[in-house]
C-alpha cells in the first residue's frame, strides 16, 4: 500500500483497528479510506455506515473475502470501489486516484456551501424575506404586497441583497438559493 501511495504522491496512515481510525480527528484534505470488510474490532460495512455523513472521505473496499451480496451492499451504501485480492497494483492506484478526486470535489462543494451560508447570514431579515420571494418567482410589486412594503423599497432591498450574495443575475441567485436549501 505504501509503495502505491508513493507512486501517487500521497501520505498514508495505517490504523490497527476501526476504533483507532475513528479516534483520529477528521481532516479537511482530499483523502480516501482503504478498508477491509473484516476488521479486528468491527465490520467494514458497519464502519462505512458510521462514516456515511462524510462525503469527503470515499471508501475503497479492498478485501480477500468477497461475496456478491457484500459487494452490492457496500456499493449501494456509497463505496467508491469494491476490490478483491489478489489485485494488480495499478487497479488500486486508479481507484485511489478516483476516490481522492471525489474527495476533492466534495470538499470544494462543502467550502462553497459554507461561503454561501456566510453570505446569506450577512443579509438583514428583510433582505432574506425579499430573497425568498424573488427566488420563488414573485415580481417586486408582488413581493412588496406580501411584505407590506412599497415596490421601491423591495427594489432597494433586492439590490443590496444581490450585491451581498454576489449574484450577477436572478438565475444566479436562484442557483444559490437551491444550494442553500439542499
Amino acid at each position: 500500500m505504501q509503495s502505491l501511495a508513493d507512486v501517487g504522491g500521497w501520505k498514508v496512515e495505517s490504523f490497527a483497528s476501526a476504533s483507532g481510525f475513528l479516534a483520529r480527528p477528521a481532516v479537511a484534505v482530499p483523502s480516501c479510506l482503504v478498508l477491509d470488510v473484516e476488521l479486528p474490532d468491527a465490520n467494514g460495512l458497519d464502519m462505512q455506515q458510521r462514516l456515511a455523513d462524510r462525503a469527503e472521505l470515499p471508501i475503497i473496499f479492498f478485501t480477500g473475502c468477497c461475496d456478491v451480496q457484500t459487494a452490492v451492499r457496500a456499493m449501494k451504501a456509497g463505496a467508491a470501489e469494491f476490490l478483491s485480492r489478489p489485485l494488480v497494483g495499478e487497479v488500486l492506484l486508479c481507484a485511489m486516484r478516483h476516490a481522492i478526486e471525489r474527495s476533492r470535489s466534495a470538499l470544494a462543494r462543502r467550502a462553497e456551501l459554507e461561503a454561501l451560508r456566510q453570505l446569506h447570514a450577512s443579509l438583514t431579515c428583510r433582505e432574506r424575506d425579499v430573497m425568498a420571494l424573488i427566488v420563488c418567482g414573485r415580481l417586486n410589486k408582488q413581493a412588496g404586497a406580501e411584505l407590506g412594503i412599497s415596490e421601491i423599497t423591495v427594489k432597494a432591498h433586492r439590490g443590496k441583497m444581490m450585491r451581498k450574495m454576489g449574484a450577477r443575475s436572478l438565475p444566479d441567485l436562484v442557483t444559490m438559493a437551491a444550494k442553500l436549501a439542499a
